[in-house]
C-alpha cells in the first residue's frame, strides 16, 4: 500500500469544498477534516487557507493557460482562432468542471476580497492572451483597432457564460455551441 499523499489530498478536498460551498464558507478545519490531516500538515504545505487557494489556481490553472496561449496564436483566420479558443475552454471545463466552477465563482468576487485577489492574476493572464490576439487581428480587421481590450473582456465573458450554463445543466459544451458562440461574437466585431 502506497503512503497517502497529504498535499494532493488537501488540494483535492479544498477544491471540492470551495467549489461547492464557496471560499469564505470553508475553514482550515473543514479542509483538514475532509483530507484526513491535521492543521499543522496543511500549514506545512501551504501556510494558510489562502495558500491552498493560490496553489490550486497556479497548479490547476497552468494547463488552461498553456492551452489558451497555444490556441490564441493568430495566423490570419480570426474565426478559426476564436473557434479553437472556445473549444479549448469547453474542453478544459469538461475535463475539470469543479475547478472551472471555482474560477467562475471567484471571477465575480469583490475586488478587495482575499479570494478575488488570488484569482485576479490568473484572470488577467487570460485577458492578456485574448487582447494580444485581437491586437494581432486588428492588422487584418481595421475596425477592431482601439477595441482590443473590450473585445478580450467580452469574448472571455461569453465563453464563461456558456461554461456556466453548461455546469448548471442548461446546455452541453459541444462544437455546435462553440460555433454558435463564435458566430454571435463575430457578428458584433465585424459590424
Amino acid at each position: 500500500m502506497e503512503p497517502k499523499d497529504n498535499r494532493a489530498s488537501i488540494l483535492t478536498c479544498a477544491l471540492e469544498l470551495f467549489a461547492a460551498q464557496g471560499y469564505d464558507a470553508i475553514g482550515v478545519r473543514e479542509i483538514c477534516s475532509a483530507a484526513g490531516v491535521t492543521k499543522p500538515t496543511l500549514y506545512h504545505y501551504f501556510g494558510s487557507k489562502r495558500g491552498v487557494l493560490e496553489t490550486l489556481v497556479q497548479e490547476r490553472g497552468a494547463p488552461l493557460l498553456a492551452r489558451v496561449q497555444q490556441a490564441a496564436a493568430y495566423a490570419g483566420d480570426l474565426r478559426q482562432t476564436l473557434r479553437t479558443l472556445v473549444l479549448t475552454y469547453f474542453g478544459f471545463a469538461d475535463a475539470a468542471p469543479t475547478f472551472y466552477r471555482l474560477l467562475l465563482g471567484l471571477w465575480f468576487a469583490a475586488p478587495n476580497h482575499d479570494a478575488f485577489q488570488v484569482v485576479a492574476r490568473f484572470n488577467e493572464q487570460q485577458h492578456q492572451v485574448m487582447e494580444a490576439l485581437f491586437n494581432a487581428a486588428a492588422h487584418d480587421h481595421g475596425n477592431m483597432r482601439g477595441r482590443q481590450r473590450i473585445y478580450a473582456a467580452t469574448f472571455l465573458g461569453m465563453i464563461n457564460t456558456y461554461v456556466g450554463l453548461a455546469l448548471n445543466g442548461y446546455l452541453e459544451l459541444t462544437e455546435t455551441h462553440a460555433l454558435q458562440a463564435v458566430q454571435q461574437f463575430s457578428y458584433g466585431i465585424y459590424s
